[in-house]
């Protein structure tokens, strides 16, 4: 869509100072670090529970971006002569408001899907069923928010023939504006499940709530087994205008009279007609005939169904992040291959580039796409590759080589992916970010297998969008002025700290903790720029700190003496230091009666400054140890108070860690230090936080075993009556204990729970399958959402810290964003 700066003014109830009412806009932006475009995009400073888009603006006008949509009077700007800024009451309100006036410019059949699950799903699906014969819209990704949806309409250009777009809501009355801003002709549910359910009160009132996407809708396509989904159509007055599916009622809509499941494939039947898939599982089955069902409803001439259906290709949920050879960092996202799902991966590969000494590499393939002439496509997609700096592309297609003089840039173009691995140019690729997209039919996995740093198929997955949902969480039950601190140390608990430390630094994190300074220094190096504790300095790693501008917790009157000489030696004037008080942990840390030694050494000494005084509590997780947990406030209190009076300024004050902000939020002074929980480990139990990491691996082979015999060392694992046994690449040095040896252990594997059997081996588990389907290639899952880490470490009798940080180093870790 591309509409003037005059247009937009009279659609939105705004005033403001408008310069240039002729300016055109074609780029709505939200996340000031997204920018693309600067000549054509309209920011819409929005204000969120953490954050002010105010406060880019003025950095977004030295990059060239000269429009702007703010709150009025919410803060004062330095008007520039040369800029619009469209000042409303609401700019979350007057984003969605644009986004409704968009979609009123379009008569062509719009699709609105709901639901808790299978919605990107269905949507891609859609677009891979029909892209040859319709020109699609459709969200990118998963914008399906009350930012997203606007974002996603605003696509909407006059060559579009079907608009296809996602909703979800998490709160009541959320879904009203969505559907003012879709208007869909056609709804489809998929299922409804417990997601966000902590603000509904019953199934049925969220299945409403979603359902109200369709009030003024023409159809709505949904599974009548679904008894939920059924009585809440008909409860909402949707029965006239329904095109359901059944697998029990041959008066459905459409009536599914048999489901064939082989190895390798579905064949579904209907009305004497048949359609093959490539799938076995029962999602893929269910979102493969609500995709049938709306290709009847829409467009029953279609003659070859079958065909398209064959061809469907899995989509991949999200985009990975892992080590590469040659010193390379791998992102790989192979979701879908249309221009706008190439701009949001090229965006985060920008912003996991900064500040770093990598080469911008992009492997790309032909591009799925309609409605746009070639030559005037492959133009946009090579403007879109420099305006996001890259520095390297590699095109595999005949539509990219046809093209590659399009791109000016260093470059290489192949016919084929065969073509390009034979040549070995990927073995030349070095110390780069390579951002690997590329079309099903492609076959991308080959590349990466070639480019990833271990084949170790034993690996740890790590969300991280459960990192972000997490410390949301955490924020929710602290005051907005109170400071986090968010715990890294250890190599992140064991999922790695690189990733974890980019992921919070993007979201606003107030500081980030490491053990020893070499974990801050590697950060450093890494393009981390913001405040770095080290929580256990030791004197010869000064130079270290200073040299990466870490700031050192102190303990002892010998470091602080040792530091504040060596900050003044060096001339630096208030270097920030951390105090510890100790309240009864009886570990480091100043006593009461070292406070007026403390303020004697840094009193009239210029080399210094407290920054925080904070403590540690001893048993904050435990009822059991309430009365000491007040006590050692009491006690910070009592000692930070005295330290103050001494140093006549007033240094931050920290003493909860998770536990403590879950269950003592009173006490959360200035900062909080946030680990444990960030990872998903609740000291409440409560269902709002999600697991981040996820241990899998795969079975190596099956072999049967015969009664009376043994599996394994010291003939552990004796057999009493014949039996599967798997094999797992997984042992002891991979951090899978020991101990969960001979049946102790549980682990998960096509939705079942499995025993082990026989000892634990270095690298090396096996599993007794004999009632369960497992094949050779079967994932297997150590821990994750079924089996959680508190869970193994109930097992083991230890906690949850043990288990992630005795994850192998050698266990390839894979970072990914659904």
């Amino acid at each position: 869509m591309k509409l003037s700066v005059r247009d937009i003014v009279s659609v939105i109830d705004c005033r403001g100072v408008i310069n240039n009412p002729d300016a055109n806009i074609s780029i709505l932006l939200t996340d000031s670090r997204s920018l693309l475009y600067s000549k054509e995009t309209l920011f819409f400073a929005l204000i969120t529970e953490h954050d002010d888009g105010h406060k880019y603006i003025a950095d977004l006008y030295n990059k060239g971006v000269r429009n702007f949509a703010i709150i009025k009077g919410h803060c004062s700007l330095d008007i520039q002569s040369d800029a619009n800024y469209i000042e409303v009451s609401d700019t979350l309100q007057a984003l969605q408001s644009l986004g409704s006036y968009v979609r009123s410019l379009f008569n062509i059949p719009i699709v609105g899907i709901t639901g808790s699950n299978g919605k990107t799903i269905i949507k891609e699906w859609l677009y891979q069923l029909l892209h040859d014969k319709y020109s699609i819209v459709r969200s990118p990704r998963s914008y399906n928010s009350q930012i997203g949806v606007p974002l996603s309409v605003w696509q909407l250009s006059e060559q579009a023939e079907l608009g296809i777009f996602e909703a979800g809501i998490s709160l009541r009355g959320e879904m009203d504006k969505l559907e003012n801003i879709i208007k869909p002709n056609i709804g489809i549910v998929t299922t409804i499940g417990d997601a966000h359910q902590e603000n509904f009160t019953s199934l049925e009132e969220k299945c409403m709530e979603k359902l109200s996407l369709f009030d003024n809708s023409q159809c709505v396509i949904y599974n009548e087994d679904n008894e939920l989904i059924k009585r809440c159509v008909e409860k909402k007055g949707f029965v006239n205008k329904v095109f359901s599916w059944s697998t029990t009622n041959s008066n459905a809509s459409l009536f599914i009279s048999q489901i064939e499941k082989y190895d390798n494939h579905t064949i579904i039947s209907y009305n004497e007609k048949t359609i093959q898939i490539p799938f076995t599982d029962k999602a893929s089955i269910e979102n493969a005939i609500t995709s049938l069902a709306f290709l009847l409803y829409l467009c029953s001439d279609i003659k070859d169904i079958s065909e398209r259906f064959q061809k469907l290709e899995p989509v991949a949920m999200r985009l990975d992040v892992s080590s590469g050879i040659n010193g390379n960092i791998l992102i790989n996202d192979t979701y879908n291959s249309d221009i706008n799902s190439l701009s949001i991966a090229l965006d985060f590969l920008q912003r996991r580039s900064v500040d770093k000494q990598l080469k911008k590499t992009l492997i790309l393939s032909d591009i799925l796409q309609s409605g746009i002439e070639p030559n005037v496509f492959y133009a946009k997609v090579a403007e879109l590759i420099s305006q996001k700096g890259i520095q390297q592309v590699i095109g595999i297609g005949k539509s990219l080589m046809s093209r590659s003089h399009l791109f000016n840039i260093e470059r290489e173009f192949y016919a084929t992916t065969e073509e390009f691995l034979a040549s070995g140019s990927w073995r030349n690729i070095k110390n780069s970010i390579i951002l690997i997209k590329g079309s099903r039919e492609f076959r991308f996995e080959r590349i990466t297998e070639q480019l990833e740093e271990k084949a170790h198929q034993t690996v740890l997955d790590v969300n991280l969008d459960a990192i972000i949902h997490n410390l949301k969480y955490f924020r929710s039950l602290i005051k907005p002025d109170t400071k986090i601190i968010c715990m890294v140390k250890a190599f992140g608990y064991g999922v790695g700290s690189y990733e974890l430390a980019k992921t919070l630094q993007e979201r606003g994190a107030d500081y980030l903790a490491v053990a020893l300074a070499d974990e801050g220094a590697e950060l450093r190096r890494e393009g981390i720029s913001m405040p770095i504790i080290v929580m256990n300095p030791e004197k010869h790693a000064f130079n270290t700190i200073f040299d990466y501008n870490l700031e050192p917790e102190i303990y002892n009157i010998n470091m602080l003496e040792a530091f504040v000489r060596e900050s003044e030696r060096r001339g630096i004037l208030k270097y920030p230091v951390h105090i510890k008080l100790d309240t009864g942990m009886n570990r480091l840390g100043f006593t009461y009666n070292d406070i007026e030694n403390i303020a004697d050494k840094l009193n009239n000494r210029t080399g210094v400054e407290v920054k925080s005084m904070f403590s540690h509590l001893a048993g904050s997780d435990s009822l059991l140890f309430d009365s000491f947990t007040k006590q050692q406030i009491d006690t910070f209190k009592r000692n930070a108070d005295r330290l103050e009076s001494l140093l006549n300024y007033k240094p931050l004050r920290h003493i909860l860690n998770s536990a403590g902000i879950e269950r003592f939020p009173e006490a959360q002074f200035d900062m909080v230090r946030l680990g444990i929980g960030l990872y998903g480990i609740s000291a409440k139990d409560n269902e709002v936080l999600k697991p981040v990491a996820s241990l899998k691996t795969r079975i190596l082979q099956i072999r049967n075993v015969e009664l009376g015999e043994t599996v394994g060392y010291s003939r552990k694992g004796v057999i009493d009556k014949p039996s599967r046994i798997a094999i797992l690449p997984i042992g002891y040095a991979d951090g899978f204990d020991r101990r969960l040896g001979n049946g102790k252990g549980k682990v998960m594997l096509n939705g079942n729970v499995v025993s082990t059997i026989g000892n634990i081996c270095m690298d090396i588990s096996m599993l007794d399958v004999t009632n369960v389907e497992a094949n050779e290639g079967d994932e297997v899952i150590i821990f994750g959402e079924d089996i959680t880490i508190t869970q193994l470490a109930e097992q083991l009798e230890t906690i949850p810290y043990e288990i992630l940080t005795s994850i192998s180093p050698r266990v390839k870790r894979i970072y990914y964003k659904e």
